[in-house]
């Protein structure tokens, strides 16, 4: 068998180390500040308030929630239930950690997903920028993304949540991007017409009419967050990963898929609320009409 040429050989290992270390030895001091920032005003503090809050009060949010997205009483109640037997699991805690990181994670994914996504919408110029590096974003193995944060921030929740945005981030700016780019021209030169200023066509018309497709990317969002869940405890992230982590490194078999089950059931509740809030008020009125027959 004829081995690969060693004179065409090429290795990045090295000034990737050495970039790394020249940013990290530049910038750690700046990087472990808002390190701090980021836990002790955002994560720490809210992780605090919902694991104050009674179980029975959560539920009761959830349901609410889940009712007034989806308009239909079965789906609330079985929502409602599953949480329940997540805190029936003994995973209630667990629960409240995982959700925290996901939360946070979500809204900082939101704040820099949107505004970029209309950026976009508005310059082919950034949309040339950015589709590359979403595709990059998107087609790395998640695995990868620990690696830099780990780098740069070490161990612990702002790295495992730094590691979520990144992954998270790209589905939300490209369907932005593509509902505000599919907007009728005809329904943006009628609003133009009557002297709306550019903002005004913004809120008023173009993101009210791209409500679908950004519903649809928060979606994902939050489901693909979901997805870090488990790799980000392999940094220091709590949760209901860490349990699918101590499962799989002590083969107990029952602990991790328990875990595992109750990761499943908090993607589910997600998944149908945003999905429930993506439909407008029409279509979620006539889901309630067929949910009564």
């Amino acid at each position: 068998m004829s081995s690969f040429p060693e004179a065409l050989s090429i290795s990045l290992v090295e000034p990737i180390n050495t970039a790394v270390d020249a940013v990290n030895s530049r910038f750690g001091d700046t990087f472990h500040d808002a390190s701090i920032w980021l836990l002790r005003h955002v994560l720490v503090p809210f992780e605090g308030a919902l694991r104050a809050l009674p179980w029975w009060l959560v539920l009761a949010a959830v349901f609410l929630l889940s009712l007034h997205a989806t308009r239909r009483l079965a789906h609330a109640i079985g929502f409602t239930l599953c949480l329940l037997l997540v805190g029936a699991f003994g995973l209630w805690d667990q629960l409240i950690q995982t959700l925290a990181l996901v939360i946070v994670a979500t809204s900082i994914s939101v704040a820099l997903a949107i505004p970029l996504g209309i950026l976009s919408a508005r310059s082919n110029a950034l949309r040339n920028v950015l589709m590359p590096v979403m595709d990059v974003m998107q087609t790395m193995p998640s695995f990868v993304y620990l690696v830099p944060v780990l780098m740069l921030f070490g161990l612990g929740k702002v790295p495992a949540i730094l590691a979520t945005i990144i992954y998270a981030t790209p589905p939300l700016l490209r369907l932005t991007d593509l509902g505000i780019r599919q907007v009728g021209e005809e329904l943006v030169e009628a609003a133009t017409s009557f002297g709306t200023t550019g903002w005004q066509l913004l809120i008023e018309v173009q993101l009210p009419q791209a409500r679908p497709s950004i519903m649809a990317g928060l979606n994902q969002t939050i489901m693909m967050a979901l997805g870090m869940v488990v790799i980000a405890s392999m940094i220091g992230a709590r949760g209901l990963g860490e349990d699918v982590l101590e499962g799989i490194q002590t083969v107990n078999i029952g602990k991790g898929l328990q875990a595992g089950i109750a990761i499943v059931i908090l993607a589910i509740v997600m998944d149908r609320i945003t999905q429930g809030y993506g439909k407008d008020s029409r279509q979620r009125l006539a889901l309630a009409g067929k949910g009564t027959k």
